[in-house]
């Protein structure tokens, strides 16, 4: 079994881990564009297999408009894939205009999509 299998999580409203986190080894390497990891922040259901000082609980957004799902926050990143109207994505991080997070289907992909383009689910 790979390292990323082992770390895979299905993106929804998450619940931190109880207990002291220790890690056990080397922190996996992971795809940054499957796995909610930067050398930065991390989403918190991988606290404990990878090490980033800080942990970020998703905040789950819908799509509003069909969007661009890009590599970095910036207009001319290079675009990973089109994110379809009404498509949720769990934002992990929000800074200057743009949030970044994982499209919610099970081994969605990673990246940032403008702000304007997202509304919050209540």
């Amino acid at each position: 079994m790979s390292a990323e299998s082992d770390l895979a999580l299905v993106v929804s409203p998450a619940v931190a881990p109880e207990g002291e986190l220790a890690l056990s080894g080397p922190s996996a390497k992971v795809d940054p564009l499957r796995l909610p990891v930067r050398g930065d922040l991390a989403h918190v259901r991988l606290a404990g297999r990878v090490f980033v000082p800080h942990y970020a609980v998703p905040m789950l957004h819908r799509v509003v408009a069909e969007t661009a799902l890009l590599k970095a926050g910036r207009s001319d990143a290079e675009a990973i894939a089109q994110l379809p109207a009404g498509e949720s994505f769990a934002v992990l991080d929000m800074a200057g205009g743009w949030a970044w997070g994982q499209a919610s289907d099970e081994g969605g992909l990673v990246g940032y999509v403008p702000l304007s383009a997202l509304e919050l689910v209540a």
